[in-house]
């Protein structure tokens, strides 16, 4: 016996990679239902070896449907989620809305899947951003050995992060660089991104810090340890898909570099790829359409008592938006909705 499924948003990039690893992965699905904006309605979408049509999102009953995997944004969620919550579906939430709410969890399953139980509360799961995701899973196993203290990352976040728009936008741009009187514009982002980097990615806050690296500092003291002091820089850059992170870390005990290296390939969720040549390192093109965090480029950070670098790359689609929802799926149904 199987659980109803329902994907709303399943007509984005983040809802169509839903459902292509909810059939990767074999999840145990006797029904699942595709939803969308009536704009959207009858739009097909693949699951598997099926074709779905997808139903309109605003007239959808959720009674009897056991999860129903969010992709649609904060501000219809807003409306949509307590709607699925009341009807007893568990919603997990790919949007901003909950995440910073105290009594809904928010989790990343190699991280803190106890958390998994409060979902009690609202019916209600938040899924963090993509950003956060894949730094936790690779500061949770070292935090574990030697207590993080600080971290300092900084971001190349792909252009698929900003949606369908932005990777449009990349390509439109880039073209019109070649192609006279094809130029673009840009609409999406505040500058050109095509051949370029923009330090700016969502709104800008008082401190100077934008909203994207403040949400990193505050799920990350959810997720790992409120004690960890973490300072971000985010930058979108030329990249399809994949985000990129070079991190940073300040221990509170000494932890050397080749102990770090075996403690990551133990961890859940990660793949190391660390040798001291060229190429010996992940880039945003190897790990795309991948499960795994990558970890590289794993050393010393002589600046610091007790510190290590690394680079971490992860397909920010999946780890960091669908894979960690279907995840969260997989881990509510082991340990809180079995079935048969």
């Amino acid at each position: 016996m199987g659980y109803r499924i329902a994907v709303a948003g399943a007509t984005g990039n983040v809802g169509r990679e839903m459902l292509n690893i909810l059939a990767e992965r074999e999840f145990p699905a006797d029904e699942v239902v595709a939803l969308a904006s009536r704009n959207s309605l009858g739009t097909e979408v693949s699951y598997g070896d099926e074709t779905l049509k997808t139903r309109d999102l605003d007239q959808f009953d959720f009674t009897g449907i056991d999860i129903a995997l969010f992709a649609i944004g904060s501000g219809p969620t807003k409306t949509y989620a307590p709607k699925a919550a009341r009807a007893g579906a568990v919603v997990i939430d790919n949007s901003s809305l909950y995440r910073y709410q105290p009594d809904i969890p928010l989790i990343v399953p190699e991280v803190n899947p106890d958390a998994v139980e409060q979902y009690r509360t609202h019916n209600i799961i938040a899924n963090p951003n993509c950003s956060t995701a894949q730094m936790v899973v690779a500061l949770k196993p070292l935090h574990d050995r030697a207590r993080i203290r600080r971290v300092v990352v900084s971001t190349y976040q792909s252009v698929s992060g900003a949606g369908k728009e932005g990777m449009d936008e990349l390509w439109l741009q880039t073209k019109g660089i070649y192609v006279p009187g094809q130029e673009k514009e840009p609409k999406k982002f505040t500058k050109q991104i095509a051949f370029n980097c923009i330090p700016h990615i969502d709104v800008f806050m008082e401190d100077g810090s934008t909203k994207e690296e403040w949400k990193m500092v505050v799920e990350t003291k959810k997720i790992v340890d409120p004690k960890i002091k973490v300072t971000a820089t985010c930058v979108r850059v030329p990249v399809f898909v994949g985000h990129s992170e070079a991190i940073n870390i300040e221990f509170e005990e000494p932890l050397d570099a080749d102990e770090a290296r075996e403690i990551l390939r133990e961890a859940p969720g990660i793949m190391v790829i660390d040798k001291h040549e060229d190429g010996g390192y992940a880039t945003p093109v190897e790990c795309a359409g991948d499960f795994a965090t990558f970890v590289s480029r794993i050393r010393e950070d002589i600046t610091v008592e007790n510190g290590l670098a690394m680079w971490v790359v992860s397909d920010n689609l999946r780890k960091g938006a669908a894979l960690n929802a279907v995840q969260i799926a997989e881990l509510l149904g082991r340990r809180c909705l079995k079935k048969g």
